[in-house]
């Protein structure tokens, strides 16, 4: 009788996830999620766009992202760390942001000669120092650059299917011959958000990931 019951509880639950009254049935509502990588990039304010572009200077749209209004720019930018190594022809995404953030990975750390810490968007107290060249001027932020935790965006809906919250940290298991299990990603809802996991260029590379690839998160 258990097994029954066990049974027609699963079977109510996926019609519940496919029925149109349960919220939305779009490729977000399922138990994998896809995966994203994310190379080097900054994020900049009006302000530091004025003087790395010229003043009044507006992002031309590449390339559209995954998340809803986000974009890769034709423009980029030279990195220039501590030791004035530089790395150049950094892509700048918009739309421009209250913030200028410096996202890299550990390789491009060393590469730079800094030690930026591993951090949520928008958490920049404390980050690594680094300069930015523009065609126009340069900008030396005293704090800005960060290696991007690891992170999931999805919505109300999706964190439901996969049983989490905003702000918690999960296990990523990654398929394939070289197989492995990540830890410590970060769950971020959001009402408009597209279900995917970002991983910079050094955690995709221990996965082996090649797009399209999907994982699923481990709750035991």
């Amino acid at each position: 009788m258990d097994e029954i019951e066990r049974i027609a509880e699963e079977v109510i639950r996926r019609l519940g996830a496919s029925s149109p009254t349960a919220g939305p049935t779009t490729a977000t509502a399922t138990a994998t999620i896809p995966v994203s990588v994310s190379a080097r990039h900054v994020h900049v304010s009006r302000s530091v766009l004025d003087r790395l572009y010229g003043e009044g200077f507006s992002l031309t749209r590449r390339t559209d992202l995954g998340q809803p209004g986000e974009f890769a720019s034709a423009q980029t930018v030279t990195l220039v760390g501590q030791s004035m190594r530089a790395i150049e022809d950094v892509r700048v995404l918009g739309p421009v942001r209250t913030y200028t953030q410096v996202e890299i990975s550990g390789t491009d750390a060393v590469r730079l000669g800094i030690d930026p810490p591993i951090r949520r968007s928008g958490d920049l107290a404390g980050s690594e120092p680094i300069t930015l060249v523009g065609p126009v001027g340069t900008v030396r932020l005293s704090e800005g650059a960060i290696r991007a935790m690891r992170h999931i965006h999805m919505t109300e809906r999706d964190a439901e299917i996969h049983r989490v919250k905003d702000g918690d940290p999960v296990r990523v298991r990654f398929p394939g011959p070289a197989a492995l299990v990540l830890e410590n990603v970060l769950i971020r809802v959001s009402k408009s958000a597209l279900l995917e996991l970002h991983l910079d260029t050094d955690n995709a590379n221990a996965a082996d990931v090649r797009p399209p690839m999907t994982v699923e998160i481990l709750h035991s």
